[in-house]
């Protein structure tokens, strides 16, 4: 069988493996990551219902990601080996003839050049691809470890950092899914179907029309030259441990990436009692008119204030800002910001079913000490006064 009957090789076995895994790692990568950005699509919604729950989707997630990493690993050391043992040629550098290529292109695909240019063993445009990938692993692995490990994060930075890292992880993400969507998959497989990096052959055709330089290359018996055997031994006993120790340290690198510290979800204490999420209700309506405050006398100065009449703005705003207001008002759900925010938790006249004496009764961070719980409690059966 001739060379243009059964194809001419291109793409190594090895090199397969390593397509197939990158393309099966970033389409999960895909598939898990754009629900978490749009969660409340129905689509995104489906995904994470089908996939067992947030939770699951986030482990697969993580899994994905780990096994990109590690595949950059591999492909560094096998870049390496080309470029310093065997001495190949750097033929994914971008050149000046890519830019007089991309040049032709455009003039050929605008009917204003017969001829399309005589493309290398990588066109400009795969060139671009592969150093977006690889501005796209930088950015995608730095973001990701912050949201990863964000309390390490904001040890060392501030935390404005933690969203910028969110909005750029997940703005990069749609980025990629919609560049291999959009550009990959129709010029390498709509455009002119190419299953090469699958079958590791290419038609003559094909190879002349897309890569008619390296097919000269071919046919003239200059194509994939790698260094002398001597050489190539000599510079083999150097790179071999290097690469080894390399490697190490970079697996052992993605180990403490991937295992340095819990989420913050599991990080957080749980609460054991009281409501997580109260939705907002109507203010209700005091059950007892509020209480004046006396003004002092001369009887009763050196007396105890709780003599006086309780008042949210006179007595228990400071406790509620100090015990409360870390989480409730920033976290969502009740807020401990105002009197009318705090009603949401009290029913005036009534401390036994109001919900801020319940939780406050169990365990709780925010926990009031007995003598604050107890003139919290006088205020609502009080009518729970504002002024």
């Amino acid at each position: 069988m001739s060379t243009a009957e059964k194809g001419i090789q291109r793409f190594s076995l090895a090199q397969r493996i390593e397509h197939i895994l990158l393309v099966a790692s970033f389409t999960i990568l895909g598939l898990t990551g754009l629900p978490q950005k749009y969660p409340h699509s129905p689509i995104s919604q489906g995904v994470v219902s089908l996939l067992g729950g947030i939770e699951t989707l986030r482990i697969i997630h993580r899994v994905a990601a780990t096994v990109f990493l590690l595949e950059a690993i591999y492909h560094l050391v096998v870049v390496g080996y080309k470029l310093w043992v065997e001495r190949r040629e750097a033929s994914m550098v971008p050149t000046l003839k890519d830019g007089t290529d991309a040049i032709q292109s455009f003039l050929h695909n605008l009917g204003l050049r017969k001829d399309p240019p005589e493309m290398p063993r990588y066109n400009f445009t795969e060139k671009a691809e592969y150093w977006a990938m690889l501005w796209g692993f930088l950015v995608m692995a730095l973001t990701g470890f912050m949201l990863w490990n964000p309390i390490l994060t904001t040890n060392l930075l501030p935390g404005q950092f933690i969203p910028a890292a969110k909005i750029a992880h997940g703005g990069e993400g749609l980025l990629a899914v919609l560049a291999i969507i959009l550009w990959h998959f129709y010029h390498v497989h709509i455009r002119h179907l190419n299953p090469s990096m699958f079958t590791g052959t290419m038609s003559r055709e094909a190879m002349q029309n897309e890569h008619a330089a390296e097919l000269k290359q071919i046919e003239a018996g200059q194509a994939g030259r790698i260094a002398a055997e001597p050489d190539r031994r000599r510079r083999m006993a150097i790179y071999a441990p290097l690469a080894a120790i390399v490697s190490l340290l970079m697996v052992g690198l993605i180990y403490w990436f991937v295992t340095f510290e819990d989420s913050a979800i599991t990080t957080l204490p749980p609460l054991e009692q009281g409501q997580i999420f109260s939705p907002q209700t109507a203010t209700p309506v005091p059950t007892a008119a509020p209480q004046p405050t006396a003004a002092p006398t001369s009887a009763n100065q050196g007396q105890s204030g709780s003599e006086a009449a309780i008042t949210w703005e006179g007595n228990l705003q400071p406790v509620f800002t100090a015990k409360c207001g870390k989480c409730h008002g920033t976290l969502g759900g009740f807020s401990a910001k105002t009197y009318v925010d705090v009603l949401d938790g009290v029913n005036p006249g009534d401390p036994d079913n109001s919900s801020i004496v319940e939780v406050q009764q169990g365990t709780h961070p925010g926990k009031f000490s007995d003598a604050e719980l107890d003139q919290v409690i006088e205020w609502i059966a009080a009518g729970a006064a504002e002024k």
